[in-house]
Formats: structure tokens, C-alpha cells, sequence
């Protein structure tokens, strides 16, 4: 009888530990840059990114992905992105979609534009850049210093 009591609480500590384990991520994945503003940019390619993939100026994280889409008439990349309200890009904006990594994980990256006027919400980047892939420039590579011998 006894035994079978400490295999009870030690049965509840641990549902415990599980259900604070899940309140902390989903809190951690809900709570972050929830408001903000909306921007449109449009890639040629835009592998690499979903919804939650981090938007940074100067390498700090300053919004989010929220979706994208494929536009039918150009075929371009429709990506939405959250910018925190505290942050105001300029118009003349660029943005390029990065590798974080060789392994993969790719973020976009904005560099501010020199104008006065500042992009109003549901306004659009247009000067973006897509993202490259890393195996195609190493294909390349290598198949073009094998046709050089």
C-alpha cells in the first residue's frame, strides 16, 4: 500500500512538470510579437520560410512571417509580414530572404530605406530579393570547375 502511494505522487509530479512544460511553449509561441502591423513583399522565391519565421533588421528580430501565398498572375511569392508597432520602416525598404544557416532555417532581413515617409500598414516592400539555394550554388560549382579540367 505504501508503495503504491509513492507511485501516485510521483505519477502526479510528473503530469504536473508535462502540463507547466506545455503552458510555458504555448505561452512562449502566442505571446510574442502579437500586434504589430502588416507589410507585403513579394519573392521569386521564398523556400525556407513559414509563418513564425523571424523578421530582423540589423540582425535583431523586429516581426514575424505570418503567411504566404503564390500569387496566380505572377507567380511570385505573397509573403505577409507582422512588424512590431515600435517599428517604422521607411518607404524604400528592401527586403532578402537569408540563410540563418547551411543547415537550413532562413529569416528575412530588412534594410531600412533613406526616405522621410514611412510604409503605412497593409503597404508593400518592393524591392526584395529571394532566397538562394545553397545546393544548386554548390551544384554549380563544383560541376563548373569539372568542366574547366
Amino acid at each position: 500500500m505504501n508503495r503504491s502511494i509513492v507511485e501516485t505522487i510521483i505519477g502526479g509530479l510528473v503530469l504536473l512538470v508535462a502540463v507547466s512544460f506545455g503552458f510555458f511553449a504555448f505561452s512562449s509561441n502566442s505571446g510574442g510579437s502579437s500586434t504589430g502591423y502588416e507589410v507585403v513583399a513579394e519573392f521569386d522565391n521564398a523556400s525556407g520560410l513559414v509563418s513564425g519565421t523571424d523578421v530582423e533588421i540589423a540582425g535583431v528580430k523586429v516581426g514575424t512571417v505570418l503567411h504566404q501565398e503564390l500569387d496566380k498572375d505572377t507567380y511570385f511569392a505573397v509573403v505577409t509580414l507582422l512588424i512590431d508597432d515600435d517599428i517604422k520602416l521607411p518607404k524604400g525598404t528592401s527586403a532578402r530572404i537569408l540563410s540563418d544557416s547551411l543547415l537550413g532555417g532562413n529569416f528575412v532581413s530588412l534594410e531600412p530605406g533613406g526616405e522621410d515617409d514611412y510604409i503605412e500598414a497593409g503597404g508593400s516592400i518592393d524591392d526584395t530579393q529571394g532566397s538562394v539555394n545553397l545546393m544548386d550554388l554548390l551544384g554549380r560549382f563544383v560541376f563548373s570547375s569539372a568542366d574547366s579540367d
